[in-house]
């Protein structure tokens, strides 16, 4: 192991290799420092101010927009002129910031590429050390690997690189400032914005960002003034730094006009997060009698919720000149299956066709195999133009009940339960292990949906409406019943594992237990 000198006030609890030493330099950590020093009482304050509103939507309160942001909302204001790089961006890909997924991906056909610290990876030590290792050559486009072999590397044109950090709640828990943790997300984020800012702004794009898991614009003001920090630090020009934000919480969805306002010298839009806003509304509504929804494969776009959000969202941008990005379609191609591959390609298809059509700019796929397929269903509505901002939307008119009209609400069915269960266990387990980017049954699985698994049987075991199709309430001991069933179905599809067995004990305690845990993630951390 290495030894590389430290800033005063820091500690690092993790092997450093002499590779490492090459992001861990006292100049990137120094970064780290500052901005932690500079800014963590302020995430601690943003997230108790969450625990304080969970309480009340507990207790029975309703979100709304906001009156004391009404003008915001009403006056006329755009964003700032989108670079080049960035305005074009009909299909996006996304993945983890591993070695031959970065190439891939970059190589895919897909206009941007989002690199994942976050949702799609296990933020292991070694995971988001080498992610960062693989950002500073596909940067400079030297990244290659030899595997089984085969040689990997760059085409000539490849699509724009777009960084995930991790969301506010996550720690890094290796990287001690002043006897605290520092901020997960600051670590991502500097460490990247250090070695590779300057390098591609040279190169003629600049630092593009994905912002996860914001809940309100006091948030969004938050990364704001960390860019404007580390801009004014490396010494490059303000506005450099370009952030689409995921709205993938149901509050954010109140507070989309002010988060972009917040961000507006530094926004590149909003993107229709889907699978994590499903989550959130499970998570926020838990207690509400009133609420609970179907089989997670009936929750789709066209359910009445997620249609609201989708179209207020679009209006929302467009209306301040700013990209509308769709979200992920989870299928994926399947192998030596025509017929139920032709089913899953109709339904990216739809999905794709009916963002364009709405009036997005682009949209998410999780395979390269599906670039070509949604480039078709945007280019189909675009022709030959970069986006579609100027289709303003004026006739959508959405309302607060309208973003809280959760339907459907059956059916709820046996198959369903134990695809959750399923689907919880598998992920978990491979989480455990170090991948946090899994396929399962031809779904591309991520955090996000494990979160609506394990959080949809945790709601269904306390709502008086969590009852199957077949008159049966579902029960925690129903629940514990069919777990070691399903723990053996995914053991015959993984061929064994010490993870999944304690993944099936984590899904059980996670599900069935009095407490509700704010993320999944948060306790499995701990464990890795």
């Amino acid at each position: 192991m290495t030894s590389i000198k430290l800033p005063h006030g820091m500690e690092i609890n993790a092997p450093i290799s002499s590779d490492y030493a090459k992001i861990l330099t006292p100049e990137a950590l120094e970064l780290v420092a500052k901005l932690s020093r500079k800014f963590e009482p302020r995430r601690q304050e943003l997230l108790a101010a969450r625990v304080i509103r969970a309480k009340e939507l507990d207790d029975g309160a309703l979100p709304d927009f906001l009156p004391e942001t009404k003008s915001i909302r009403e006056s006329n204001w755009t964003i700032a002129p989108i670079p080049q790089a960035l305005e074009c961006r009909r299909v996006e890909i996304t993945g983890p910031v591993e070695r031959k997924m970065v190439i891939n991906a970059l190589n895919s056909g897909a206009d941007s590429y989002m690199t994942d610290f976050e949702d799609s990876n296990t933020p292991n030590w070694d995971n988001q050390i080498t992610g960062q290792l693989n950002m500073i050559e596909a940067v400079r486009k030297t990244i290659s690997l030899e595997q089984n072999g085969k040689t990997y590397k760059l085409n000539d044109k490849t699509a724009t690189l777009v960084v995930r950090p991790r969301g506010w709640h996550l720690d890094e828990k290796h990287v001690i400032v002043d006897g605290k943790r520092v901020s997960g997300g600051i670590f991502d984020f500097a460490l990247f914005m250090y070695h590779n800012a300057k390098e591609q702004l040279a190169r003629g794009a600049g630092p593009y960002f994905y912002l996860p898991k914001m809940e309100s614009h006091l948030e969004a003001r938050l990364w704001n003034d960390i860019f404007i920090m580390t801009q004014q630090e490396l010494g490059i020009p303000q506005g450099s730094i370009k952030a689409t934000v995921l709205i993938e919480t149901i509050l954010a969805a109140f507070e989309m006009d002010e988060i972009l306002y917040e961000l507006r010298e530094h926004s590149s839009g909003l993107n229709a997060g889907r699978w994590d806003y499903i989550f959130s509304g499970i998570k926020k509504f838990k207690l509400n009698k009133d609420f609970c929804l179907a089989d997670r494969a009936k929750v789709t776009m066209t359910s009445p919720f997620m249609r609201a959000y989708a179209l207020l969202l679009l209006k929302t941008c467009h209306k301040r000149n700013a990209p509308a990005i769709g979200g992920m379609a989870a299928l994926i191609p399947i192998k030596n299956d025509p017929e139920k591959n032709e089913i899953a390609m109709a339904g990216v298809r739809s999905d794709k066709a009916r963002d364009a059509t709405d009036g997005y700019d682009g949209g998410w796929v999780a395979h390269p195999g599906l670039v070509e397929l949604a480039m078709t269903e945007f280019t189909k509505v675009l022709g030959d133009k970069p986006n579609q901002i100027a289709k303003k939307r004026d006739d959508v008119v959405v309302t607060a009940a309208e973003l809280l009209e959760f339907k459907p609400e059956t059916p709820i069915t046996e198959a369903g339960l134990r695809y959750n269960i399923n689907v919880g266990i598998h992920y978990l387990g491979s989480w455990l292990a170090g991948n946090g980017c899994v396929p399962i049954h031809n779904l591309m699985e991520d955090a996000a949906t494990a979160e609506i698994s394990r959080s949809q049987v945790w709601q269904w075991i306390r709502s008086p409406k969590g009852v199957l199709e077949d008159g049966r309430k579902v029960t925690a001991d129903m629940v514990r019943a069919m777990i070691p069933e399903e723990l053996a179905k995914v053991k015959t599809v993984v061929g064994g594992g010490s993870t999944y067995d304690r993944a099936a004990v984590i899904f059980e305690e996670m599900s069935t237990s009095a407490t509700f845990a704010e993320f999944l993630t948060l306790p499995l951390y701990e464990e890795i």
